[in-house]
Order: C-alpha cells, then structure tokens, then sequence
C-alpha cells in the first residue's frame, strides 16, 4: 500500500476548494473552515494533473505542491470534452482512493450531473419522478413529444448537463418542435407536471449528512422556478413526506450533501424533480436562519476528519 505526504498535525490543516468561480459561496465556506481551525484554497480542476513519476505526490494540484489537502471540498467540476470532464473527475477518484475525503465524492456528482442516470435511479428505486425519455434517433424523439402533446402533456428538452435553467425549453404545441433540439445528439425529455395551486412553484429542499437542515419554496415568474432565473424564494416547513423524499434521494446518490429539487403536482403527489450535488445556497439562507456554509464545514470535518487539528487543540 503506498502510503501518500500529507499535512501533518504540526501545520495548520488545508482543505482545497475545487471551484473556478469561488464567488459568494467559496467565500462563506472559506470563512466556515476559518473558523473551524482550518485553512482552504480555491483550486480549479483544469490546473491540476497527474504526475506519476512522483512517489509521494502522484497528483499535482496549486497550493498543494509539497503536502496533499487533508480533504477537498467540491464546488465545481468544470465542462468540456468526453476526455476533460474525465479527467476532472479522475482527480477526484484518485483523491479518494488515496484517503482524502473528498465532499461530494467523483461518484455522487457522476450520478446526479446525468440527468439520464438520476432519472433512472429514481424509477427503480420507486420514488416519483416525472416519466422520462432519453434517447438519441430524432425522429423518435419527435414522435414521443407528438404523443405526449395528443394527450394534452407538455413536454420539457433538458440538457442532459447542465444547471441554472439553462437550455430548457418547454414544448407546448406543434408549432414548437422545430425548438426539439439535442446536447450532443442526446435528447433528454421529461413530461411537464404542472404544480398544486396557481402560479409555478416547487421546493428546495437541502439535505446535509441524511438530515434536512432547511426548505424553501421557489415561486417562478414562469414555469421555471429556477433563483437564477428571477424566482423568489420563501420558507416553509417541509411535510413529513417531503422530508422522507428529499433524504431517500440524497441517500441513494450517496451524497453528503445535496439540494433536492421537489415539486407537488395538482393530484398532492410529490415529484422530484433534480438532484444537485453542487446547489447553491444564497436565496435560501437569504430567507432561512441558517448558516448553510458552517453546517456543510462542520459536517465535513466531524465525519472526515475527526482525528484532525482541530479535535487535537480544541474546536475555535
């Protein structure tokens, strides 16, 4: 077994922050792992490399050129190629393999990135989702949409990466099949379920180590309830359901943490709708009393890192 440098208890703890945009969200993790006793950089992903003619340090990351993090906190994985988003994901196999705690690990984001996988995931393990096609031949895929729109169904085009809103289109009628497009010659389509009440909303509800720690509901402008699409937010007390639904999800990606994307359709049946194994945030904590930033540091270090600098010298 080959046994790899890391920090030693004599030096301040370094956790690296995979992110290429730290923003908001880097900063109040950075400041949570601050006051935990715990220093952290923002590291991207395109930087670091294999280099495995090196013994002790078989992964070159920034900052890290000497010792390798005691842990490494997952804000982003950036797009690209097949072969980039392969590599980046390596790193963060190989990290793992190698005993650092990686939150959320290359496997968790793998699942939940594929909107395909998620989606198939969910329908065998029996929680409800909208029914979904994904599939490549063009000509089926317009068949499928004219199906659905003869059953008085709207249909919603994903990307089958993507976040944020984007790249979605919702077909309405005939007219808009010329919209049909695909992400690569993948189509990804989802029946569009329309929410419980008047106007568009659904629920975030965000879960950290099997525990849901805050919910919101997203009221849309549209039928897009996406915050960074203009919605806003408000909170409210999750039901016992949605709860129970919210923690299977996170709990069958085997996520650490995770906003799941939760909607109740006219009939009072919940749906989830997404998993996000990056989620922000910011309009939640803008309307919930929680610090967000602390619990997912503080979870980290306690089931990570327990025998850390931190458990050595005392919680600050």
């Amino acid at each position: 077994m080959q046994h790899y440098r890391k920090m030693t208890d004599m030096t301040i703890p370094k956790i690296a922050i995979f992110t290429d945009d730290a923003g908001w969200h880097g900063k109040q993790l950075q400041q949570a792992f601050t006051l935990l006793g715990y220093d952290s950089v923002f590291v991207s992903l395109t930087e670091c490399r294999f280099n495995l003619e090196n013994q002790n340090l078989p992964i070159f990351i920034p900052e890290f050129e000497t010792e390798l993090p005691v842990a490494a906190f997952v804000r982003g994985v950036p797009g690209g190629s097949l072969e980039e988003v392969v590599l980046y994901l390596d790193f963060l196999h190989a990290l793992k393999i190698m005993g650092i705690p990686v939150y959320n690990d290359a496997n968790a984001i793998e699942r939940s990135v594929d909107k395909a996988m998620t989606s198939f995931l969910l329908h065998h393990a029996g929680l409800t989702t909208p029914p979904t096609w994904v599939l490549r031949d063009r000509d089926s895929a317009l068949e499928l949409v004219k199906k659905e729109l003869k059953n008085g169904n709207f249909v919603i085009s994903k990307p089958l990466f993507g976040s944020q809103g984007e790249g979605i289109r919702r077909i309405e009628k005939i007219t808009d099949l010329p919209w049909l497009t695909s992400t690569h010659g993948v189509y990804y389509l989802q029946r569009f379920v329309p929410c419980a009440g008047e106007g568009f909303s659904d629920y975030r509800v965000f879960v950290i180590n099997g525990e849901v720690v805050a919910t919101i509901r997203r009221r849309g402008k549209s039928w897009l309830n996406n915050v960074a699409k203009g919605a806003s937010c408000e909170r409210v007390e999750p039901s016992a359901e949605m709860i129970h639904l919210a923690i299977q999800a996170t709990k069958l990606l085997q996520m650490d943490y995770a906003g799941i994307d939760i909607l109740e359709d006219n009939n009072g049946e919940l749906n989830v709708i997404e998993i996000n194994s990056v989620p922000a945030w910011k309009g939640l904590e803008g309307v919930c009393d929680t610090a967000i930033a602390e619990l997912l540091a503080l979870d980290l270090i306690q089931r990570h890192l327990r025998n850390s600098f931190v458990d050595l010298c005392g919680k600050r």
